[in-house]
């Protein structure tokens, strides 16, 4: 799916309203996809992903679509901002430097191998987002990660050690799936009207 510059903004402007709406109110902010386009009423798994000054201040996002993807958006912004567990809250302070980045993602696909080592030859660096799970551990990378983990060796191990697996864990119950994204960002957030009076 390949959203339109204007579709792009209005999902950029509905994170920071959620966000704002949390910092004012307290609480996420819901939207009605109706009054949304037909692709933003699609269900689309997202992750919103803030910065401030090039360092993450928080990363929420789900890998299953389970609703439309503006309001999988809104709901993300929110918590990113609020309740990523290895952030506090987020203050009114911040907000103005807030970078806000969305990734939208394609619906996994397993990976099929017979080895880690196969399994290292068919990684695209810079192209897939990788889920692995065994048993009830998981965790994903999006693929922006590749930006500071570009060895497909130093990517799994990490992102094994983020599942809670020892980095040098192989089991043939390993499932690895990958997913491409689809990215929007802009650089600097800068406060939108108050929602209550918008």
């Amino acid at each position: 799916m390949s959203l339109t510059k204007e579709q792009n903004e209005i999902l950029l402007q509905v994170a920071k309203q959620a966000i704002w709406h949390g910092l004012e109110m307290g609480k996420p902010l819901l939207v009605e996809p109706r009054k949304y386009a037909l692709e933003l009423q699609e269900q689309k798994a997202s992750f919103v992903t803030l910065e401030i000054n090039n360092h993450l201040r928080g990363c929420i996002g789900t890998i299953v679509a389970f609703q439309p993807l503006v309001s999988d958006v809104a709901y993300h912004a929110y918590a990113a901002a609020f309740a990523d567990p290895r952030f506090s809250k987020l203050q009114h302070k911040e907000f103005p430097q807030l970078a806000i980045h969305i990734s939208i993602l394609s619906k996994p696909e397993p990976i099929h191998f017979i080895s880690e080592s196969h399994l290292l030859q068919q990684l695209r660096p810079g192209m897939d987002g990788v889920i692995i799970a065994a048993g009830k551990q998981r965790a994903t990378f999006l693929p922006s990660v590749w930006e500071s983990l570009t060895d497909p060796h130093d990517f799994l191990m990490q992102l094994k050690r983020k599942a809670g697996f020892d980095p040098h864990y192989w089991s043939d119950t390993i499932k690895v799936e990958r997913y491409t994204v689809e990215s929007i960002s802009e650089k600097q957030s800068q406060e939108p009207h108050d929602p209550r009076t918008a």
